[in-house]
């Protein structure tokens, strides 16, 4: 595998079950965190107006946590940038990621300045899957995802998250 076969989810894709359904296979999965970020929900959504995906913005004394996936082949970050809309409204980088008492290399999608915006909204359908990483990240953190204000999911409608964004700065 090239560089890395790791990769670094604070969004969506938090959710195991999300993962599958997109046929994005995976060796096995952990809790990590990303020291110096902080979670933004600033990216635009590509097909909805004014509302916004996961982001992670540089900030000293931030943590961004999240789930850290060991990718079975450099074939399933191809599928994922398709997922991720890399390299248009994602750019795939590699950042120093903590797992326990490990760092190690992992991939990390980081939205691309075209697509970030501020007062955006957060559908709570896309906090779903990040609350649904449950056990994997502190009971802070998870509590401060509850907290977000979101916008109830449309009558019928499943998550169609396939960006990660909202308009509110996220500091743990």
């Amino acid at each position: 595998m090239s560089v890395s076969p790791y990769y670094f989810a604070y969004g969506s894709n938090m959710n195991p079950e999300r993962m599958r359904a997109r046929g994005l296979p995976f060796a096995d999965y952990c809790p990590a965190r990303l020291p110096g970020y902080a979670l933004a929900f600033n990216k635009r959504a590509h097909n909805k107006s004014g509302i916004g995906y996961a982001n992670i913005e540089r900030r000293v004394g931030a943590e961004v946590e999240g789930v850290l996936y060991r990718l079975e082949s450099d074939a399933d970050l191809l599928r994922m940038d398709r997922y991720e809309g890399t390299p248009v409204r994602y750019s795939r980088e590699i950042f120093a990621v903590v797992a326990g008492s490990e760092t190690v290399p992992a991939w990390v999608y980081v939205a691309n300045p075209a697509y970030i915006a501020s007062a955006l909204r957060i559908e709570q359908n896309y906090i779903n899957h990040l609350l649904a990483a449950e056990g994997l990240l502190s009971p802070a953190y998870q509590a401060r995802l509850r907290d977000i204000e979101a916008l109830p999911a449309p009558d019928g409608a499943g998550s169609d998250a396939s960006d990660s964004e909202h308009r509110l700065r996220f500091n743990v």
